[in-house]
């Protein structure tokens, strides 16, 4: 194999830019669109393979480490390239093989909201995405329609670049991926005009998804083969999509059971009533009893959420607030005080502390 710098006619301490300008030149005057002759096609191909090698920083000094530097003169075989020559670099003449265009799709995470009320049983619900999936055009194959991948003659589809180097333990096989074929063993001539040969293209796409019952706030749930399709129609990643519960004006969530707080005329505490409320899933019933005191829990079982493990559902809390009227009629107030007197009232007095009282809905009563 010539020389890269002879092909490229540039000297070994040439800069990037100085190579740059040698392949372009070289490439106007031999790209088979100019020169459609064999000679130029040739040379065409080992100028390109020789600036794809000596315009990456890594491979020209892996190439300047070869015999064509000589040795002595920066040409000997360093540490690494023998290391990579005994140890998984290639090394005895062993092959590793092209690798695939195929690759599998990356993953994707997305926010979803959901109302309380869809996870009291669960939903169904669609959702759309923009993402990468599987060109149309080419189905994956990166080629224009009509054509096909065609074997790289630079390393004639193994998809590596064999080089003896010198070193001290005497002459060394390495092996570095093909600068044409960037290790596919095949180059596309004429990719697909649709995914620019990369068997993809972004789109948005309609998700049909479960939403399961009992799902909170910050867990996750997994579509396995719903992400992005991979490069050159390889494997779909998998979609994931963090749930977030709203908040709802009524009710809050503990665990499986729902809470809200039912403000109660001071009357209705003192003499009982009964009252219809607004459930998520249909009225409720409820019974104030006589004598009512503010945070008393009235609990109807089975009306919370669906279990997200398990069977059955959690209760219904309803936590009671007492509401004292601030502005009194006339006649009211002389019917309180005719109330109060009938009493034996020796003023307010102190009872053992009560701890945990609001405990259970406390936070229900901070946001109130």
């Amino acid at each position: 194999m010539a020389d890269h710098y002879d092909v490229l006619g540039v000297d070994r301490t040439a800069s990037p830019d100085e190579i740059k300008k040698a392949y372009r030149r070289l490439a106007r005057e031999l790209h088979p669109d100019v020169n459609p002759s064999a000679d130029a096609s040739e040379r065409f191909k080992d100028v390109t393979h020789a600036y794809d090698v000596l315009s990456d920083p890594q491979q020209r000094e892996r190439y300047d480490l070869g015999p064509q530097a000589g040795f002595g003169g920066g040409g000997g075989a360093g540490f690494g390239d023998i290391f990579d020559a005994f140890f998984g670099g290639g090394g005895g003449g062993q092959r590793q093989g092209p690798r695939s265009r195929r690759e599998r799709g990356q993953d994707a995470l997305l926010r979803l909201e959901v109302e309380l009320d869809d996870i009291v049983f669960g939903t169904k619900r669609d959702i759309e995405v923009d993402t990468a999936v599987l060109c149309e055009t080419c189905n994956g194959s990166c080629c224009a329609p009509g054509t096909s991948p065609q074997t790289c003659d630079i390393c004639n589809g193994s998809g590596q670049i064999q080089r003896t180097v010198r070193s001290l333990l005497g002459n060394v096989m390495t092996s570095s991926p093909c600068g044409t074929c960037r290790g596919y063993g095949t180059v596309i001539p004429n990719p697909c005009p649709t995914c620019q040969g990369q068997g993809r293209v972004r789109a948005r796409r309609t998700i049909p998804i479960d939403i399961p019952a009992g799902v909170d706030t910050g867990l996750r749930l997994q579509l396995p083969g719903q992400g992005e399709v991979g490069q050159a129609g390889g494997p779909n990643g998998d979609l994931y999509l963090e749930v977030k519960v709203k908040h709802h004006d009524t009710y809050s969530r503990d665990g499986d059971d729902l809470l809200a707080t039912l403000e109660v005329q001071m009357a209705d505490a003192i003499l009982g009533t009964a009252t219809t409320l607004p459930g998520i899933d249909g009225d409720v019933e409820l019974e104030i009893k006589p004598g009512t005191q503010s945070a008393d829990i009235i609990t109807i079982r089975d009306r919370g959420v669906t279990k997200l493990r398990g069977t059955g559902r959690g209760d219904l809390k309803i936590g009671i607030q007492v509401v004292t009227p601030t502005k009194l009629s006339h006649k009211e107030r002389e019917l309180i005080e005719k109330f109060a007197s009938g009493r034996r009232h020796q003023g307010p007095e102190l009872s053992q502390f009560q701890q945990g009282l609001f405990g259970k809905l406390r936070d229900r009563f901070l946001n109130f």
